[in-house]
């Protein structure tokens, strides 16, 4: 009998971005300037002061830049207040233009960005703001948060360090440092975070998920499990969780926990990848017919889902052997699945030493 290839294990790492919510107070410091009397000499020679002879003629001067800047950043929060987020941000890059160091203008405007998903515009913000107020919280984390966004891990690895120097038990700092260290690989280094996120919040589904994953990329199935099985208990049933439930379930070789776990996935929510992991769990059940028709199924979501199309010709080629090597019709659509498998993912040698050896 032909063993079935595991495939990869799917990592749906639960990864929960709160952004924070900052209290921007500051207070308004503006510099007011006293209006000099000057004086002039009449044609009669007399001398009059200018403030009586040219009231009214001479323009106002202009307010100081700190002031223009702090009633720029109180409308900005009116504006705020209102929904106005364009009038917010507008406000918000005349107060940088008067005050360069106001701080809070840049975390405002990197809001805005952040919440439109802008997130090339808002991370030079919260990078200003950050290297104003190093010991700014809000401005490192918020650093973080998006570049972890746009896919620069190692950089907010180091802000979210940053944040959590100046308040280390903050929740999503913990729970989000954890995570980008599962994205470069290396859970090792994420798991005292993770774990302080559920020592922070044991109810939290997202920070037990996210253990759990952390356990899963260290081997760690059982503790995995317990974790997968708390964030269930503690939170809605995603796709993600599930199928994590499932994989560490069948690293432990619990194949019919894994099944029962993937046949209520598909019922709620099925995909080509929960259908293949049940195909998976009862083909090492020896239950081979509910196994190729599980494949099927998901072939019938995503007819280009490799995983799928090796387990269909591995049922196949079982019948063949099981024929006696008469059953050709089985044979030849094995193959047949097998190189589309190919075709999909090269880089597959055990598929090519089968087709290879019953071509």
């Amino acid at each position: 009998m032909i063993r079935m290839n595991r495939t990869k294990p799917i990592q749906a790492n639960v990864i929960t971005l709160v952004a924070l919510g900052l209290s921007l107070g500051v207070t308004l410091t503006g510099c007011f300037s006293g209006q000099r009397s000057g004086e002039a000499t009449s044609a009669g020679g007399t001398t009059t002061n200018s403030s009586s002879s040219n009231a009214g003629s001479r323009a106002k001067p202009a307010p100081p830049p700190a002031e223009v800047a702090n009633a720029a950043l109180k409308r900005a929060r009116n504006h705020q207040s209102e929904g106005d987020a364009e009038k917010a941000l507008a406000e918000f890059q005349l107060a940088i233009e008067n005050n360069p160091t106001l701080t809070v203008a840049y975390l405002g405007a990197g809001d805005i960005h952040r919440e439109r998903g802008d997130y090339d515009k808002a991370e030079p913000m919260y990078a200003r703001a950050a290297q104003l107020e190093p010991r700014n919280f809000g401005a490192q984390y918020l650093h973080g948060l998006v570049l972890q966004l746009m896919d620069r891990v190692q950089e907010s690895i180091r802000a979210y360090l940053r944040a959590l120097s100046i308040k280390p038990d903050d929740f999503d700092a913990n729970l989000n440092v954890a995570t980008a260290y599962l994205q470069i690989g290396e859970p090792a280094e994420g798991l005292a975070f993770a774990t302080r996120a559920v020592e922070l919040r044991p109810d939290s589904a997202p920070a037990r998920a996210n253990l759990g994953a952390v356990y899963s990329a260290l081997a760690r199935y059982e503790e995995a499990i317990v974790e997968y099985q708390q964030a269930a208990e503690g939170g809605p049933l995603s796709a993600p969780l599930l199928l994590n439930l499932a994989e560490a379930l069948g690293k432990r070789k619990r194949f019919p926990e894994m099944a029962s776990t993937l046949r209520e996935l598909v019922r709620t929510e099925p995909s080509a990848a929960s259908y293949e992991r049940l195909g998976f769990a009862l083909f090492s059940m020896r239950e081979y017919a509910e196994a190729e028709t599980a494949f099927r199924k998901s072939l019938e979501i995503d007819a280009n889902h490799f995983p799928s199309l090796n387990g269909v010709g591995v049922c196949l080629l079982n019948k063949y052997i099981w024929s006696g090597m008469k059953d050709e019709a089985a044979r030849i659509e094995a193959l047949s699945v097998m190189r589309r498998s190919i075709q999909v993912e090269r880089r597959q040698p055990r598929i090519l030493d089968l087709i290879s050896q019953y071509d």
